[in-house]
């Protein structure tokens, strides 16, 4: 038996990079498309595939800085350097991507599998990301679970949340280590 495979090393690879260490340039679509084909292959009960995603770059990059901003205006007022901060996350990603979770029809399904299945579907993305040494941040912030937020990216059933969005950025910074502040032995229960 192998001792460590290269998915292994892969999911241990992967980090949170915010968009403040991107270099602002775009990354080529078809990077974009591999991640959402990646995405699609997440387990899903009763292949309800609840995963939805709005594509944001070039010039939608703004509608999406208005979309977010018109909200924190409504919640908070008008606010220049929350609007800057926001301004400067987006522009300095190739491509931010919205994520929804559109609840599928059996009602048999609890909505949480559903919420699972998108995270799952955010995880091979990321993994994705990683292996091209792309820049990803996933991020949900105050209106990251917004019903406003689920309504303006077109999720409209009643069920159906925006779960987000992932930040997606070239990279050319050395790659980040990563810790684990306890190792797994003291989160697992044997019963043997």
């Amino acid at each position: 038996m192998q001792e460590t495979s290269s998915i292994e090393q892969l999911i241990a690879k992967r980090r949170t990079i915010k968009p403040d260490k991107y270099t602002g340039n775009t990354v080529d679509d078809s990077f974009i498309e591999k991640l959402l084909s990646a995405a699609n292959w997440a387990p899903t009960h009763g292949y309800t595939e609840p995963w939805r995603f709005v594509v944001f770059t070039g010039a939608g990059k703004e509608k999406l800085i208005s979309m977010i901003n018109q909200l924190e205006v409504e919640d908070h007022g008008e606010n220049e350097v929350r609007l800057g901060k926001l301004r400067d996350r987006v522009e300095q990603s190739s491509h931010v991507i919205a994520i929804g979770m559109k609840r599928g029809e059996n009602p048999k399904i609890p909505a949480i599998e559903e919420a699972q299945a998108v995270a799952a579907a955010v995880q091979n993305m990321w993994l994705v990301a990683t292996e091209l040494g792309l820049g990803a941040y996933w991020s949900t912030g105050a209106l990251g679970y917004d019903e406003r937020m689920t309504k303006a990216l077109g999720w409209t059933g009643e069920e159906d949340s925006a779960m987000g969005f992932l930040y997606i950025g070239e990279y050319e910074g050395e790659w980040p280590t990563g810790r684990r502040i306890s190792s797994i032995d003291s989160k697992v229960r044997w019963e043997r």
